[in-house]
């Protein structure tokens, strides 16, 4: 997912099985479509900017672009994060969504499981270069195991700890930490005088489950089982989500204030130097958007419990980033097929991951000097060693509203000076499971 994605709440309980058989007409789902077919095309781009505005000055030089290629015209709308979930259940059920949309990359196999997106199978992936032009942990995030993708990677991201260089040297710390302990310490020098060690997004959902994920797998757990079913209440679960929720209820490197940021808040407060150490998705165009130079601050992975990053319990991130999907009742199935081509190109990948600091999850554009500065080496290395895809299940969705929510409701009561203890989290959580659907 995107890093200033707000996980909508409220549609995403609605049942995703009623959608296979409100999506109809169209073309066929093979990806085929008359010689006649309408020379525009909807597009539905998630808010990867500083603001709406950014994304329209990003991407219309690029539709432009494909226009004068194709004489396709593509009609641009730029969904903030808070609605995109929303208005994509919505299209799902009624049959009346775009021709082409991003989804977060961690929505991939929720919204599969509705039948409303063109399945990326062999003949539709060799209309756009082949499979093998995407690299792996990218591709592990579109959809389950076992099934043709619902979406192909866009742009590809993964959490790194951002740190004031100054504020560190200030404080005497002259190395980024590398596991937990080492960042509590830390943040506790960082921490007075109306600054803070740690920047978190508390009110934001989907932030939470990013981090509850990489905090409970650091502890052993998974939040489903093999065959799918939700597990939330695990004691490894439970430290996990304990773990995090305790920066600011135990620990207190985090301002209380967090609690409520929910809109790129802790992005500003590192930015303007209140807070000293963020944990992001390739935020920097974000902070450059809010005048911080990348001279200012250094990227390191995202601590583990002991050791270094890697697989099992030394995973560090999930893998972030947006998938670009196709509704499979577009009447215009092969416009939309080229569009999806331009934009994975290799040239099409260089400019809009360069302008979004993100990475290109294609193999060719990975290669630019752009994507391989030492900023971008700690993110690439992430991806390749030490991330894990969210999971991939039907109900992924209501995962993410229901745990993310749960968090949210912890860190409100860290922020009111209301215990968290193990009983409160694991209470959270089985709330949170209670609100699934029935297998």
């Amino acid at each position: 997912m995107r890093r200033i994605r707000a996980a909508a709440i409220g549609a995403v309980t609605m049942s995703l099985a009623l959608a296979a058989s409100a999506c109809g007409g169209g073309s066929s789902a093979d990806g085929g479509g008359s010689n006649d077919s309408p020379k525009t095309l909807t597009y539905w781009a998630s808010n990867q900017g500083a603001s709406v505005e950014i994304d329209k000055d990003v991407l219309q030089p690029e539709l432009d672009k494909f226009e004068e290629q194709t004489g396709i015209e593509v009609e641009l709308e730029v969904v903030p994060w808070s609605d995109l979930l929303n208005r994509i259940l919505t299209a799902t059920t009624s049959g009346q969504g775009p021709d082409v949309l991003n989804i977060g990359n961690t929505w991939s196999a929720s919204l599969q499981a509705t039948g409303a997106l063109l399945p990326w199978d062999q003949a539709n992936l060799d209309k756009i270069g082949g499979k093998d032009r995407f690299v792996d942990s990218a591709l592990g995030s579109t959809g389950a195991a076992g099934q043709d993708p619902a979406a192909v990677p866009l742009y590809s991201m993964a959490y790194g700890l951002y740190y004031n260089k100054q504020m560190f040297e200030d404080a005497g710390i002259t190395e980024p930490p590398t596991t937990w302990d080492e960042l509590i310490a830390a943040g506790e020098k960082l921490t007075g005088d109306d600054q803070w060690g740690l920047a978190v997004e508390g009110a934001n959902p989907a932030e939470n489950i990013h981090h509850a994920v990489v905090f409970a797998k650091q502890h052993g757990a998974e939040f489903f089982t093999a065959d799918g079913k939700p597990d939330f209440t695990s004691d490894s679960a439970v430290a996990g989500v304990k773990q995090f929720v305790d920066l600011m209820a135990t620990d207190k490197i985090v301002a209380p204030g967090n609690a409520e940021y929910a809109q790129n808040q802790s992005i500003s407060d590192f930015a303007k130097g209140k807070a000293a150490m963020l944990l992001w998705q390739s935020a920097s165009a974000n902070l450059a958007s809010q005048g911080m130079s990348e001279e200012d601050y250094g990227i390191a992975p995202v601590p583990v419990q002991s050791g270094a990053p890697g697989t099992g319990t030394g995973v560090n991130s999930m893998v972030m980033g947006i998938n670009l999907a196709v509704f499979k009742n577009s009447d215009n199935l092969d416009g939309a097929t080229e569009f999806v081509k331009f934009m994975t190109s290799d040239a099409e990948q260089k400019i809009l991951n360069e302008a979004y600091s993100s990475i290109p999850p294609v193999k060719g554009a990975q290669a630019d000097a752009a994507f391989n500065t030492p900023a971008n080496a700690v993110l690439k290395d992430t991806l390749a060693g030490s991330a894990i895809a969210a999971p991939q299940v039907p109900d992924e969705s209501q995962f993410e509203t229901a745990v993310g929510t749960a968090i949210k409701e912890l860190f409100a009561d860290a922020a009111g000076g209301r215990p968290v203890t193990e009983d409160s989290v694991k209470a959270a959580l089985e709330k949170a499971q209670q609100q699934m659907p029935t297998q």
